[in-house]
């Protein structure tokens, strides 16, 4: 089967695993402030686009996977430490090629059948297949993996089909489907036959999307207790691509929760909600290596970096509150702390620029764009909608940067699902500003080495040869172990200019007559409390 693959170009993107737990509003009144937790209640949440596909397996889209956490479980949890927590799987263990799960006792899908562990190594053994061309293969687990069950014992042991430093947390994460979703991915693609917490009811694209509480779930992550006041019986996720009106919303109670990018955040943090915060890329700059492409050429991207002056574009991006650029790898508890991009990725130097264009045989027309046999110096960038109201004028201040350097950039604002479709897909880009947000260094691998679409996810068609060694060492030390050799081989990758990264920001997820953490880069269903 072959399918175009997604990933995450929103502003919380991709992360797979985990990232900072929640946080009270440091100043204002909380309006859940002294209050009970109140049952019986419907959770409002606010997307800002329609997350096509919830067939797990199949996308990696941040949408998609916002939802699917409501629907599908994976045998992990991750808790604000970074350490796992029981999911489906009660017990535990993993070097860096093979991994065990003994599975919780009682789990149920949606129509009463018992989950088996017969149904959870297939799950794991349809991403590790190359024949059915996952997305998330290489993200949680290696493309090669093999899952063995024991349906008496209730275990799954997993054979991982390359090394993989953090193959239990990888493998762990898989969201697992029922063995009728396995039979019919076409239910899977509509969110039935799930292991989550909730089961869909109604689905209207590109307006909302209806969850109902299933009564039964008692295996929900660590220690969750069913039993517990203010989870919600209903979640309603709407799709509402303006972020002034969210924030409308939110402040009227019609919304429970969102998150909130740009000086909306401003009004929600005056009033003093609640939020929880998470920190994202949010600058990123990738080039279209593929051949024949202007960015194939290495001197070419650098004077295309060199071109820009990207701190007054990162305080436009942010608002003049973006968190220090690291590394590529953002989403707290960071497996591996250090600096991987100071130093690494060139500054602004227009002339520098302009002496590499002429270099190249690219002179000054007579409009000030350049033209070589002919042929204008026109390129195309793609930048998400999605992610608020500064991508427009910080992708507008990078055009300028680029026409003084005689570099004529069209700009083309896209939806998450038509950002996924260009990457992988039609492949008619130049550059993207779309960022990819990730807390594991293993996971970044699909995205920046191996097959181009639409076999892999390796969208910008990059071969750095030096990445690829130094990631194929760090995978076969256990966990942190490695982590100077992942630092070293994000280094790779800023020095060829595969990408620039120039801001960070800090995303609030900000709620309403309801609290919440955020967990594997998501909003977590069963922390959800409401309140009156």
């Amino acid at each position: 089967m072959k399918t175009a693959r997604h990933t995450a170009v929103t502003a919380v993107v991709v992360a797979l695993t985990v990232s900072a737990c929640g946080a009270p509003a440091p100043s204002g009144t909380d309006p859940t402030a002294n209050r009970k937790p109140a049952d019986g209640k419907t959770f409002t949440y606010a997307v800002g686009s329609d997350p096509g596909t919830l067939d797990p397996a199949l996308t990696v889209l941040s949408i998609a996977g916002e939802i699917g956490r409501y629907l599908y479980d994976g045998l992990l949890g991750v808790d604000g430490k970074g350490q796992p927590e029981a999911g489906l799987a009660a017990q535990w263990e993993a070097t860096t090629t093979t991994a065990s799960f003994t599975l919780r006792k009682g789990i149920t899908c949606p129509d009463g059948s018992p989950l088996t562990a017969t149904d959870v190594a297939a799950n794991i053994n349809f991403v590790g297949d190359p024949a059915n061309n996952s997305p998330i293969a290489g993200n949680t687990v290696q493309v090669g993996t093999k899952a063995v069950a024991d349906d008496a014992a209730g275990t799954v042991k997993v054979t991982s089909g390359a090394p993989d430093a953090f193959l239990l947390r990888n493998a762990g994460n898989v969201p697992i489907v029922c063995a009728k979703g396995l039979a019919d991915r076409k239910t899977l693609a509509r969110g039935e036959n799930g292991t989550g917490m909730f089961t869909i009811s109604e689905v209207v694209p590109n307006d909302h999307y209806t969850l109902t509480r299933r009564k039964d779930y008692n295996w929900g992550p660590g220690t969750f207790d069913p039993g517990q006041k203010g989870l919600p019986d209903k979640v309603v996720i709407r799709v509402i691509p303006n972020m002034t009106t969210v924030t409308n919303l939110l402040l009227s109670g019609e919304l429970n929760a969102a998150q909130v990018s740009g000086p909306d955040q401003q009004r929600l943090r005056a009033r003093g909600l609640f939020h929880a915060d998470t920190t994202v890329a949010f600058g990123e700059l990738w080039f279209n290596q593929a051949p024949g492409r202007f960015g194939a050429d290495q001197a070419m991207r650098r004077a295309l970096v060199q071109a820009l002056d990207l701190a007054p574009v990162a305080k436009v991006l942010t608002r003049d509150a973006g968190a220090p650029v690291r590394g590529l790898i953002t989403m707290e508890p960071l497996a591996c702390t250090g600096d991987s991009a100071t130093g690494h990725i060139p500054g602004f130097d227009l002339a520098a620029a302009k002496t590499a264009l002429e270099a190249a045989g690219w002179k000054p027309g007579p409009d000030g764009i350049r033209m070589k046999d002919g042929k204008r110096l026109a390129l195309t960038a793609i930048y998400g909608t999605q992610l608020g109201a500064t991508m427009t004028p910080a992708a507008e201040l990078m055009q300028r940067g680029w026409k003084e350097a005689g570099v004529d950039v069209t700009l083309k604002g896209l939806d998450s699902p038509a950002t996924s479709q260009t990457l992988f897909a039609t492949g008619d880009w130049d550059l993207s500003m779309a960022p990819v947000s990730l807390n594991l260094p293993s996971q970044l691998i699909p995205f920046v080495s191996g097959n181009r679409p639409p076999e892999g996810t390796n969208f910008a068609h990059i071969d750095n040869p030096r990445y690829d060694a130094l990631v194929a060492k760090a995978a076969t030390q256990v966990g942190t172990a490695g982590c100077p050799d992942w630092l070293a081989a994000e280094t790779a990758l800023f020095e060829r200019q595969d990408v620039a990264q120039f801001a960070n920001s800090l995303l609030p997820t900000f709620g309403n007559k309801a609290r919440f953490e955020i967990s594997n880069t998501f909003l977590q269903p069963s922390s959800i409390r409401m309140y009156d």
